[in-house]
């Protein structure tokens, strides 16, 4: 594992550390779709993206979902971090956006490494700095867009992760991550495919204007 470890963050952690979290780290492959992390869970450990991506969810008390930011590769989750901290259980649902290979750091390890390694400070702040610009982002395009500026900003973002254009997925799927209903969806989805900014097909979505 060291040396898959090297080739995704060597520019970030020193070799002392790189050993140490290939040492103690637990290596996971999770395929698309997999809810690795619910709500209520129990933290265990921090995750560390080596491919893939990861979305990160919210549920109200209706159950309904709401998508507040991905983590991609070189990423960690910053809502896991702050329950790690406080020993807390999990607020948050991760879900694979794509097949995704990642380290599971022991969470006995978080505050420790804050005080012995520079560089695992500096990758924790930081984190935190990113998902916080992300969570501001989410709230901004609730508060501020029209519900079909936010699927369009959705469907952007979901192909920039895939790095694909085209994006697999279904009228609900698209929904529950957006909060609403499936019929709102699908007519946006109409809306935007005749203002030549998308293309629909059976439970798949083109974007063309990327």
């Amino acid at each position: 594992m060291l040396e898959v470890l090297k080739q995704n963050y060597d520019y970030l952690f020193e070799p002392a550390l790189l050993e140490e979290i290939s040492r103690i780290g637990s290596l996971k492959k999770v395929p698309e779709g997999f809810q690795f992390m619910d709500i209520g869970d129990p933290i265990r450990g921090m995750p560390l993206i080596l491919n893939g991506a990861v979305k990160i969810l919210r549920e109200d008390d209706k159950g309904r979902e709401l998508v507040l930011y991905f983590i991609e590769k070189g990423d960690t989750c910053t809502m896991t971090l702050s329950c790690c901290v406080g020993s807390a259980k999990s607020e948050i649902r991760a879900v694979a956006e794509t097949d995704t290979t990642l380290v599971m750091i022991p969470v006995e390890k978080m505050e420790v490494w804050m005080a012995t390694y520079k560089t695992w400070r500096q990758f924790i702040l930081q984190s935190y700095h990113d998902r916080l610009m992300e969570m501001l982002e989410t709230i901004d395009s609730i508060a501020f867009l029209k519900m079909d500026e936010r699927l369009l900003k959705y469907l952007r973002d979901k192909a920039m992760i895939a790095r694909d254009e085209v994006i697999h997925t279904t009228h609900q799927e698209i929904a529950r991550d957006l909060n609403t209903s499936r019929v709102v969806i699908s007519r946006l989805l109409k809306k935007l495919e005749n203002q030549g900014k998308i293309q629909l097909f059976r439970n798949s979505v083109k974007v063309i204007d990327l």
